[in-house]
């Protein structure tokens, strides 16, 4: 890498920091060099540059006890200064965080807007941020759930780390979360908390029993289950009382009602409130705590989602976001499914509580879903949280596409192959039958897959499978072609990420 040779040098004649990203943003000789990436500690330079098979740190001139504590190795040079190179690896990153403190994942209760980018192969945040660094949203660069850790075969310090240094790459010091995704235990909560994670999405969906109103015996034995001073002191609460919210909505609930929410959500809320009083409450820096009801089998109903949320207040658990199940279906990589009028009505009540208790609303699985974006945009006034994951991964499969035809032909095949047992995983509505067929689609037409749905939920939901896959010898099938790809295209890719998600931030008027 004799650029590096060259840019060091630039470093031994004094050039200051400003003077150093200039010369890596005009320069085509530096053109390997991020040119925001470029910082000072004390007497050492840092600045990463993009290899032939990844990014390295580059760490010139001794001056520093930073240098000594980067793991690497010693580059020759004849500059007069010491230089080591370092790899992007957990360990390094947490020295990194221990001397740009900007690094470092922060509670974003205050932000008004967050906008989660679950970036399932580490590789996308450096265009996250560059389409949210100027947008009314904050962004949440970390963010996985346990299912997805298994899937892609990663951990909760890769994943941190990887943020961390796409945002020394792009130098973004305004402040990024770390969102534990759909966490269910207190072993798994304590575990992201214990790795710097500063958010905790609590999944409650194993304490929540899938009821139907009619099923009076199932209703009648599970609420025999509830502690009887418990059943009393709800009665006391709800019963034959009006809640008027400060919007003006009014809120009840007959006797059939409230036992019936007292069946489906009341142990989901007791474990709230445990996890909240055992873990979020006493950790010790500030955690953004989201509580997810939304895996059920109906939609969540606006009294329902008050019962839940004036129990978490009156229990004293400070919620940042709530996440309801709405109406319709919000399925991964698509557009949504249902009533649109339907779900504005009902958007609408949801805001009015989430706005009475003071947090946001949480959308699941909110990639793609751009016809409701403009009433979620209107309605929330800039106060709400979006999650998205799959659709960063889609976007990723947009550049084999065009890049490597001949990769994503052997993935869609294996996609195909490999379909029930994703499903195990996800629910999705694709019918294969309406995917065209591969063997009769030219190199140009593979690019209109991702914008089929179908095509788009195939390979979605088998990103894990893909990723895992090994040959005959053991080997990566699929994994290591598909990171080579990317960083070789890493322009591309956040090109499109920057277009794509955009198009999310746009019609939710957060730009």
């Amino acid at each position: 890498m004799n650029y590096v040779e060259s840019f060091v040098q630039l470093i031994a004649k004094g050039a200051s920091v400003a003077e150093l990203k200039a010369a890596a943003q005009n320069r085509p000789e530096f053109k390997a060099v991020y040119p925001n990436s470029v910082h000072q500690y004390e007497q050492s330079v840092l600045f990463m540059v993009k290899g032939e098979s990844g990014k390295k740190l580059i760490i010139a001139n001794d001056g520093s006890p930073l240098f000594v504590e980067f793991s690497g190795k010693l580059l020759d040079s004849a500059s007069g200064l010491k230089v080591k190179e370092a790899d992007l690896n957990v360990e390094n990153s947490l020295v990194l965080r221990k001397y740009f403190p900007f690094t470092n994942p922060v509670s974003l209760a205050s932000a008004p807007a967050t906008f989660g980018v679950g970036d399932r192969l580490g590789v996308a945040s450096g265009g996250h941020i560059r389409v949210l660094r100027n947008s009314k949203a904050k962004p949440i660069l970390a963010q996985q759930s346990i299912r997805e850790l298994n899937l892609t075969g990663r951990t909760y310090p890769e994943v941190l780390a990887d943020a961390v240094w796409a945002v020394f790459q792009e130098d973004y010091q305004d402040g990024f979360g770390a969102d534990g995704d759909h966490l269910k235990t207190p072993a798994e909560v304590k575990m992201a908390l214990d790795y710097g994670f500063t958010m905790i999405t609590l999944d409650c969906s194993e304490h929540i029993n899938n009821v139907s109103a009619d099923d009076t015996d199932k209703i009648n034995a599970l609420y025999n289950e509830i502690a009887p001073e418990q059943r009393a002191k709800l009665e006391q609460t709800f019963l034959n009382k009006e809640f008027k919210l400060k919007s003006g909505l009014t809120i009840s609930f007959s006797p059939e009602k409230l036992k019936l929410n007292i069946v489906i959500y009341q142990k989901a809320i007791n474990f709230a409130i445990q996890i909240y009083n055992d873990l979020i409450r006493t950790n010790p820096k500030p955690v953004d705590f989201e509580v997810s009801i939304d895996e059920t089998l109906t939609p969540t109903d606006p009294a329902s989602h008050y019962f839940v949320a004036s129990q978490l207040m009156e229990a004293g658990v400070k919620v940042n976001s709530m996440a309801p199940r709405f109406c319709g279906e919000f399925q991964k990589g698509i557009d949504y499914i249902g009533n649109l009028a339907q779900f504005e009505k009902e958007y609408k009540e949801h805001q009015q509580i989430a706005d009475h208790f003071g947090y946001k609303l949480s959308i699941h699985s909110g990639s793609d879903k751009f016809s409701v974006f403009p009433i979620i945009g209107r309605e929330c006034k800039g106060h709400i949280h979006v999650k998205t994951a799959g659709t960063n991964w889609l976007e990723a499969v947009r550049v084999i596409i065009e890049a490597d035809p001949a990769l994503y032909w052997e993935m869609h095949k294996f996609a195909l192959e490999n379909l029930a047992e994703a499903k195990k995983y996800y629910h999705i509505s694709a019918d294969m039958n309406r995917v065209p067929n591969i063997e009769t689609l030219s190199d140009t037409e593979l690019k209109d897959l991702m914008n089929q749905n179908d095509a788009r939920q195939l390979i979605h939901i088998t990103y894990g499978l893909i990723l895992q896959a090994k040959d005959a010898a053991g080997n990566s099938r699929f994994r290591d072609r598909i990171y080579a790809c990317l960083h070789q295209h890493e322009d591309l890719y956040y090109e499109m990420l920057q277009k794509h998600i955009g198009k999310h931030l746009e019609l939710l008027n957060l730009t």
